[in-house]
């Protein structure tokens, strides 16, 4: 497929109707639903090119700027950016830039329209955003694979699994529900621990260490508490996300001032690790978009400085590296 068949196919998907979307009359809505030692990240799926653009690659700018590029030949998707967060809980692994930077890792300079319509231009098929009503059905669509590549401080180009900079959410409180204790717990202050006698529930905030498991079964001999310490141990610990990224399609909606069409993702929901019926690409199993229940966070250790140039390979599951 030669640049100037891709560019006009481009040109034509970039409209409501030619994405496959349905426009949607008003806004979509969804109910609620110590320092680590950082593990080795999961390898990214193997590939030939070790950085994203290598001499001889005949790339496709959908862009004036060029940082969302069709790479026809080994049916790779490039999506320029920049680190923009490295703690916290998340909602997006990727965002467009001035949107959801608060909440995503890396901010792109691209809509999310472009990069949707990039990925139909590999012949990637959408899917159905998360459903709430009447019963829970997570997101679907085609699976893709997405690699992170990025220089790091000594100039050398690295690559991830996008999943390897994501982990399960630990900085939060982790709950123990004890009915059968009908007396108030009391702690010392700096143990950690904390009794919530009205609600009946041993609470524990953030990550647990083994050096800090062995101390509190020790403070603690109290043999009604210590299944709740060796709970807190074990749901606490590290362990990067495993869900597959699917691509959803998100929808459009009319502008209530203009009246025009609107894509929804464009809004900052373009990768998202949160699930959104609005998301371009969302992660396939059930993840909560609720503040307070978000489920997965930063992957601190693994992750580059704040303004790192990145690159979001993003390939179609079934299809195969290619090789030189």
């Amino acid at each position: 497929m030669s640049s100037r068949t891709i560019s006009r196919m481009i040109t034509g998907l970039l409209v409501p109707g030619a994405l496959g979307l349905v426009a949607a009359d008003t806004a979509v809505s969804q109910p609620p639903v110590t320092p680590p030692t950082a593990t080795p990240a999961t390898p990214a799926p193997p590939a030939s090119l070790a950085g994203a653009e290598k001499a001889g690659d005949k790339l496709t700018p959908l862009n004036p700027a060029g940082t969302v590029l069709v790479d026809a030949a080994n049916k790779r998707l490039l999506v320029k950016g920049r680190v923009v967060l490295r703690e916290g809980q998340l909602e997006m692994l990727a965002c467009p830039k001035q949107t959801k930077e608060h909440e995503s890792i890396v901010a792109v300079d691209s809509t999310a329209q472009l990069v949707h319509a990039g990925l139909l231009a590999l012949g990637a098929k959408t899917g159905t955003g998360v459903k709430y009503q009447p019963k829970f059905q997570p997101p679907t669509g085609e699976k893709l694979e997405l690699t992170l590549l990025w220089k790091d401080e000594q100039g050398k180009e690295q690559r991830a699994a996008a999943q390897s900079w994501v982990r399960n959410a630990t900085r939060r409180y982790f709950v123990s529900k004890l009915p059968t204790i009908n007396e108030d717990l009391k702690f010392p202050d700096d143990c950690g621990l904390i009794w919530d006698d009205r609600q009946k529930e041993l609470l524990w905030y953030g990550h647990m260490t083994p050096e800090k498991k062995a101390e509190l079964k020790k403070l603690v001999p109290d043999p009604r508490l210590q299944p709740s310490i060796d709970k807190f141990f074990t749901e606490s610990q590290f362990n990067e996300m495993k869900a597959d990224f699917v691509f959803v399609g998100s929808l459009f909606e009319a502008d209530p001032d203009s009246g025009k069409q609107r894509y929804l993702a464009d809004g900052g929901d373009l990768i998202c690790v949160a699930n959104f019926s609005s998301a371009t690409i969302d992660v396939a199993a059930a993840s909560t978009a609720a503040g307070e229940d978000l489920l997965f966070e930063a992957y601190t250790e693994r992750i580059p400085p704040v303004d790192t140039p990145v690159t979001i390979e993003i390939r179609l599951a079934s299809t195969p590296p290619a090789t030189k």
